[in-house]
């Protein structure tokens, strides 16, 4: 259909019942405006490119009106008159916003080379992409990025904040590395978020406090049996809370169960052995007795296969401290800075250091990145005996404190640890 468009007539359509309504505009060459049966209208520019017949979106009616409309029809016939095709003029632009930009890093880069790659999805999802999907990555500058960044530091978000603008950053790296930029709005941008370090480690009566109340009813036994293993451990609560049979090893040998923690559950990406103690290897057999006998997770979702995820031990946590009740110094302390799951970790390492086991067994115990070739490319079982009898007397240190007799300092054997 043609005719000459009007503002009273574009109002008048109707939606068709079936197809697509399609009216071309005498008075503009090439500009059409198209109806859907749901009552969806848009602009539509036709016009022959290469001896082919070709069409391209103007954008959405009312958004669009018809004189808006008309000026970009005229400004497209102009190019197309001119031998320039506004088709692949359209599809370079799209490649230069930072939406697209976006897509490449994620596929490119943060899938294949980095663990925390659904962060990196998530975080462009909520904090970045609805601010600049659209902007072409030439016109984003240096004010830009502290503008978004500042934003999140004000929203009470500092963290989130260092996190976005590591993540921005890194992909204006991908970018000069594959030509699309030639400047980096955050090279050598400050950190605009305040980050505090963590230092909260639990005190004897806070151990015993934690120790005998996580498993007492409003808290699920078996979450608090969870956290107790965090703490004999020093593993990260993801990693408690992924525990499944086959890492289990010699679970009935007291003198040789192990936990193995794949290398696809840690955070540094290296297989895990964790050397487990009497109250470690305990603690375990009876969250096995706790499940079904072909259950393989120890920490089952209820609904969907697998495990629960780490962050019901950070909201059992706490309930725990919410629920405090009394006057005793370990209340009142917990009360007024409240542990984290993380903080048991942390605990876990002082602990060890105050025993004076050397930060080499400890690193390995954590299972932190360590430095030097040698180091990174370590056997899985080196250091096994060193981890075990240092987890040993952690373990007993913990049951000296939960006796109420102070943890005592052991010597480590002679020739371990680098003692003599």
């Amino acid at each position: 259909m043609q005719r000459q468009l009007t503002a009273a007539f574009l109002r008048s359509v109707k939606p068709p019942a079936s197809g697509r309504l399609e009216i071309s505009d005498t008075r503009c060459a090439g500009l059409a405006f198209r109806v859907t049966p749901r009552g969806i209208r848009s602009w539509a520019f036709r016009c022959r490119i290469d001896g082919k017949e070709r069409r391209l979106l103007i954008g959405p009616y009312p958004a669009f009106e018809l004189a808006a409309a008309r000026e970009v029809a005229e400004a497209l016939r102009r190019t197309v008159a001119e031998g320039g095709n506004p088709i692949e003029q359209k599809r370079v632009r799209r490649a230069n916003t930072f939406g697209a930009l976006a897509q490449r890093y994620l596929k490119e880069h943060s899938e294949r080379k980095k663990r925390t790659h659904k962060a990196d999805s998530r975080n462009l999802r909520l904090h970045v992409l609805p601010h600049w999907a659209d902007r072409p990555l030439s016109s984003i500058r240096r004010a830009d990025a502290i503008d978004l960044i500042e934003g999140l530091v004000t929203a009470g978000k500092p963290i989130l904040a260092n996190r976005v603008q590591s993540l921005i950053s890194h992909m204006f790296t991908f970018a000069l590395d594959a030509a699309l930029v030639e400047s980096h709005p955050c090279y050598r941008l400050a950190k605009r978020g305040v980050e505090n370090v963590g230092r909260r480690v639990l005190s004897d009566s806070e151990i015993r406090l934690f120790w005998n109340g996580i498993v007492e009813a409003p808290i699920a036994r078996r979450l608090g049996l969870a956290l107790r293993l965090a703490l004999l451990t020093g593993t990260r609560i993801s990693e408690v809370m992924g525990l499944c049979r086959k890492e289990l090893h010699e679970i009935t040998d007291p003198a040789r169960s192990a936990w193995i923690i794949p290398g696809t559950r840690t955070k540094n990406g290296r297989d895990h052995l964790v050397p487990l103690t009497e109250l470690a290897r305990e603690t375990i057999l009876e969250l096995l007795a706790m499940i079904e006998p072909g259950e393989q997770y120890l920490f089952p979702t209820p609904q969907r296969p697998g495990p629960l995820p780490g962050k019901t031990l950070t909201k059992r946590m706490e309930t725990f401290g919410q629920r405090l009740i009394g006057d005793d110094d370990a209340a009142r302390t917990w009360r007024a800075d409240m542990p984290s799951p993380h903080d048991l970790r942390r605990t876990v390492e002082t602990r060890m250091a105050a025993l004076r086991i050397p930060l080499e067994i400890r690193d390995r115990v954590l299972n932190h990145v360590t430095r030097g070739v040698g180091s990174k490319h370590y056997n899985l079982h080196d250091y096994v005996d060193e981890k075990r009898e240092a987890l040993a007397r952690w373990s007993l240190a913990l049951t000296a404190i939960l006796h109420g007799t102070g943890a005592t300092v052991v010597p480590l054997a002679r020739g371990i640890g680098g003692v003599r």
